[in-house]
């Protein structure tokens, strides 16, 4: 296992951080009831098992030599949260709202009731 972190406390966080993030997104999008659309859960799986294998890859099987560390990768992981929060807020939002917005329909006129004539159409 490379995580070491009193020798290289950088690298180490960084592999921590990556499996954690990378968690996080599949468990997002893993979860069905968060509103979120099919395509952004897939996304969501995607990209954390990416982040997860890159994070084991590091920690367990890298033997040293050159790592990219990809700072801006954890961008990602906060814009999807904020993504499945803000779903998670507009579906409970949407439900009040949408039952609120029916307008009511008129029962219909039975079938034996005859219309009454216009007031414009009578004659004097």
């Amino acid at each position: 296992m490379n995580l070491d972190f009193s020798v290289e406390p950088l690298f180490s966080w960084y592999v921590v951080l990556l499996l954690i993030s990378g968690v996080a997104m599949v468990g997002i999008g893993a979860v069905a009831s968060s509103g979120l659309s099919a395509g952004w859960r897939v996304f969501n799986v995607i990209a954390g098992v990416g982040f997860v294998g890159y994070g084991i890859y590091l920690g367990f099987i890298f033997e040293g030599g050159t790592y990219i560390i990809f700072l801006k990768a954890f961008i990602l992981p906060v814009l999807m949260i904020v993504n499945f929060v803000r779903s998670l807020a507009n579906r409970k939002n949407a439900a009040p709202v949408q039952a609120s917005m029916v307008a009511p329909v008129p029962a219909p006129a039975p079938a034996d009731a005859v219309p009454a004539p216009a007031a414009e159409n009578q004659v004097h």
